[in-house]
């Protein structure tokens, strides 16, 4: 079971999409898990052919219990040296058969984990077939049905920051309750651990937004650029500047981040919050950006997401701008080592080469690790990306 989150302690295998015999290659999803946060699509990190899967659907088991035994095939390479596996964990014990139901109300046979996804998805048990002993409906069902079901439409844009929705689907209490003690517990354990240090810099996006307009002028509405996206990818270049907030403190030492993975803080309803990654978000051209950050937060909010997207944020950004908020000061997600924040663009005077006039001024902060940096580089951090911003352009 991998780590999907630095607050994950365990996960409930939800459904298999493999089976004994089946051959799978590096960055393959291979089955569905469900965390306090999010059901995560986990991917398989080596070649091979899946010789026997030790934890079956519905159990849950600590971050480190195998999962599943997997060889060398034929020509997948030479079977690496293994060590003794684990110990397989006991299977779960299979619900009992389904009582008589009663003439007026009958009863769904069903294991309590599908019937929390069932309430979660809106789905009506007695409508589902069951794929477990008795015929009762087991999570996988539910699952295979909720694929079945159509898209919800796409809700318009906010004019900053992410992708707004009007009413995002609101998670059940207990998700909500075990999603606000994983992040309680991440939140306590970061400002415990990390001696923070911020800093505010107010940056004129006049020229972004005069340009933002002006190339949205040719693009169809459901493809038009949000100031979000643009501050992301700005965040995301400065960081090739400013190397030094990007990535992981593990173990008393710093390790750069192999990419610069964008984490995007994405509020859920009922006062939730996650922060899946943009990977690469340094290399991607604007529209792309744009459209994977519509779908992250479409996912985010279904609660659905992917292994890589939720444990390989290098840094988080925050924004708040399209509440109005002039300014958001955050705090760092371990193991990162720093965290952006944007407020709102706010029409203000502004004196440029000794002449006042009206522009467009947002505030960008920066929430840093003082054990890995200084004020020196995330000064020149928030400096970088105003600098991008001033040439929306070359981005």
């Amino acid at each position: 079971m991998p780590s999907l989150g630095a607050d994950m302690e365990a996960g409930t295998v939800l459904v298999w999409h493999v089976q004994p015999g089946d051959h799978v290659r590096r960055g393959q999803v291979v089955l569905l898990v469900d965390t306090d946060k999010a059901e995560i699509e986990t991917e398989i990190w080596e070649d091979g052919v899946v010789a026997e899967l030790l934890v079956p659907v519905g159990q849950r088991v600590p971050v480190g219990t195998p999962l599943l035994r997997l060889e060398a095939g034929a020509g997948l390479g030479a079977e690496p040296p293994r060590a003794t596996p684990a110990p397989r964990p006991a299977p779960a014990p299979a619900p009992p058969p389904a009582l008589p139901p009663a003439a007026a109300t009958p009863r769904v046979s069903a294991s309590p984990h599908a019937r929390r996804l069932a309430r979660e998805r809106g789905l009506d048990l007695a409508t589902l077939g069951g794929s477990g002993p008795h015929g009762a409906v087991q999570a996988r069902d539910v699952v295979a049905a909720s694929a079945e079901r159509p898209a919800p439409p796409t809700a318009p844009a906010a004019a900053s920051g992410v992708p707004a929705e009007a009413e995002p689907a609101a998670l059940a209490p207990e998700r909500l309750a075990n999603m606000r003690a994983a992040i309680a517990n991440a939140m306590a354990r970061s400002k415990r651990e990390i001696p923070h240090y911020y800093l505010a810099h107010d940056i004129d996006v006049s020229p972004a937004l005069a340009w933002l307009a002006r190339a949205n002028e040719q693009r169809a509405i459901t493809e038009r650029l949000l100031l979000g996206a643009l501050l992301l990818k700005a965040t995301a270049r400065a960081l090739v500047r400013v190397p030094e907030l990007n990535g992981h403190y593990v173990d008393g030492t710093f390790r750069p981040g192999a990419g610069i993975h964008v984490g995007v803080a994405i509020a859920v309803r009922g006062g939730g919050l996650l922060a899946p990654a943009l990977l690469d978000a340094d290399q991607k051209p604007l529209g792309q950006l744009m459209s994977e950050l519509r779908d992250l937060v479409a996912r985010a909010r279904r609660a659905r997401l992917r292994g890589a997207e939720v444990n390989a944020a290098t840094i988080t950004v925050t924004s708040l701008g399209e509440l109005g908020v002039d300014a958001v000061f955050g705090v760092i997600q371990p193991p990162q080592v720093a965290l952006v924040g944007f407020g709102a663009p706010r029409e203000r005077p502004w004196a440029e080469r000794g002449l006042l006039g009206v522009r467009s001024v947002l505030t960008a902060t920066l929430a840093a690790d003082h054990r890995v940096s200084d004020g020196l580089r995330g000064a020149k951090l928030l400096s970088a990306i105003a600098q991008a911003l001033a040439h929306p352009e070359a981005l």
